[in-house]
């Protein structure tokens, strides 16, 4: 994984010593809230509801053990004893005391992290496909170009106040979408052409809240070393054109839309025209600088596990079984599997560690891997590198810790937004809801039967929880003063993409539950077999029989 070097060390420090001053200053009165404002959002740090929340940025999600016992100190020292992992690959603490934050920006630094740009109309952390670099459909290790595209976005003169916050991803598996670029500002997909080479295709205006939009190609081709200069093509326009007196339309997405993508390329690729030749310019040497920070760990020669995989999940330890079926995933080097930690269960909001899990979980990522774990966007954490040979023992590690949920991309496999629990935005609540459902289908028989489909919750149209593009989204919103819900069907961040439809009226939190089962029982009595998927059955039959089944006695 990346290191810093002299010069990134050396900001960070800084940023950090700069932060305490402004602290002191308004805490002492001398600076006023208002002016306060935008130096702490240029530091990840939040308003929100009840307290200050601090946003701390994990590039493309990658961790280090030693970062993670990082995240599980700040966790007791400065919070409750818990991190909130979040759908941009971050991690966020809800209680730290103002006083408190430059100390623990400056522990951040002791450990090559920080939490700039974070927040605030920039550049936000570059997201990317959790199974990054172990992945067997993978084209490309997508991550040395998230890196590039980090150290080119930081503290860019020219893009610190955008219309507004910006977000790009960037995935290396033609097949499957795992990192959902066609819901991004700027989403970058790394491709083969006709000829055999290897380059980009460029995607923007993508991106959910108030106005979800599916992402448009702005070009097919895009030659490697041109990535750096084409991005920067793409912020010149949206910077110079975006809206900036309307933040509900001050998005890419409204931009693209509303000028048309023909003429949005055309503007594009003009100022792409004028730089795309110059200092940006990538070379061979630069992008193995940054690769050579993302090769390979010293893996043994071991046999195939693909068999020793499948009679794994036919254990007859049928918990075992249950995960490995479920969370357990082919590796590229033989022997080794992809192993995914369940932050999703009805006793926590999902996404929630504590100190100890995090702990634990640092010194497994050593025990069984090489000291590395990765954050998903879907709130979940990876264990890259495990020897197939060693999963029982780990599963049986993480069964003390209570993340052996076997539900990796099933029913109780929760996205969701903190809500009015937290959120001075929210309009309804939606933990609440998230832990009914994991209640409801906790009995891991159906949750098979089921088998793969997505929830997501947002407590408010900024669709933090991303209810646009699951299979089933649920929305609060408020209706005459009170907490109400919506329910939609039919969203999908993957290579498919769509946006979830409105099932029908808005209904009480004590229906909702009731809502999702009644849509499930109707995909499992209509589905054509066990094999078809909820999203594939969504589809064929359109949501004339989920809303019957659904609103029918209501």
């Amino acid at each position: 994984m990346y290191q810093y070097d002299d010069y990134d060390q050396a900001i960070v420090d800084e940023r950090a010593r700069q932060f305490k001053g402004q602290v002191e200053r308004r805490m002492s009165g001398e600076i006023t809230e208002l002016e306060f404002k935008p130096l702490r959002l240029q530091n990840g740090l939040y308003m929100q509801l009840h307290a200050y929340m601090l946003r701390i940025a994990i590039p493309y999600g990658l961790l280090s053990a030693q970062q993670m016992r990082m995240q599980a100190h700040i966790a007791r020292k400065y919070d409750r004893g818990y991190g909130h992992f979040t759908t941009r690959q971050n991690i966020q603490f809800n209680w730290p005391k103002l006083e408190d934050v430059p100390s623990i920006l400056a522990d951040l630094a002791s450990v090559q992290m920080q939490a700039i740009q974070t927040s605030g109309n920039c550049i936000r952390n570059t997201t990317s496909d959790p199974f990054a670099g172990v992945a067997k459909d993978e084209l490309e290790d997508p991550r040395p170009y998230c890196e590039l595209i980090r150290q080119w976005s930081t503290f860019h003169p020219e893009f610190a106040y955008l219309p507004r916050k910006f977000k790009i991803a960037v995935t290396g598996t033609p097949g499957e979408d795992r990192a959902a670029v066609r819901f991004h500002d700027i989403g970058v997909r790394i491709i083969e052409n006709a000829e055999g080479e290897r380059g980009f295709e460029i995607l923007a205006g993508g991106g959910l809240g108030r106005t979800p939009v599916i992402a448009k190609v702005v070009r097919a081709f895009l030659p490697y070393e041109h990535l750096l200069s084409y991005l920067e093509s793409i912020l010149r326009v949206y910077n110079r054109y975006g809206r900036r007196d309307n933040k509900y339309k001050a998005r890419i997405k409204i931009l693209v839309n509303e000028t048309g993508i023909e003429k949005f390329r055309e503007q594009v690729e003009a100022e792409w025209e004028l730089m795309k030749d110059g200092a940006l310019k990538l070379t061979r040497t630069e992008l193995a600088r940054v690769a050579k920070y993302f090769v390979p760990p010293s893996y043994e020669n071991l046999p195939s596990s693909e068999n020793s995989l499948a009679a794994a999940a036919l254990s007859p330890n049928r918990e075992f079984g249950r995960w490995v079926a479920n969370n357990v995933r082919g590796h590229r080097q033989a022997g080794y599997s992809i192993v995914v930690l369940s932050l999703k269960h009805a006793k926590i909001p999902p996404g929630d560690a504590s100190d100890t899990q995090m702990d634990a979980i640092a010194g497994l990522s050593e025990r069984y891997g090489f000291g590395r774990i990765v954050v998903t966007h879907t709130q979940d954490l990876v264990l890259p590198d495990v020897k197939t040979a060693e999963l029982p023992l780990l599963f049986a590690e993480l069964q003390k810790l209570d993340m052996a949920t076997p539900n990796f991309e099933r029913v109780t496999d929760i996205i969701c937004c903190p809500g009015l629990d937290y959120c001075a935005l929210a309009n309804a609540r939606s933990i609440p809801v998230a832990a009914e459902i994991s209640k409801r289908f906790e009995d891991i028989d159906y949750l098979d039967d089921i088998g793969e489909v997505s929830v997501k919750i947002s407590g408010c149209i900024n669709a933090c929880g991303h209810h646009h593009i699951g299979n089933i989204g649920i929305l609060g919103i408020d209706k005459s003063g009170e907490e109400a819900y919506q329910l939609l069907l039919g969203g999908d961040p993957g290579n498919e993409a769509s946006i979830g439809v409105i099932l029908g009226p808005a209904m009480s939190e004590a229906k909702v539950v009731d809502a999702v089962e009644s849509v499930l029982r109707c995909y499992l009595k209509l589905r054509e077999s066990a094999e078809e998927r909820f999203i594939d059955a969504y589809r064929r039959l359109g949501p004339s029989p989920f809303k019957e089944a659904v609103y029918a006695n209501n």
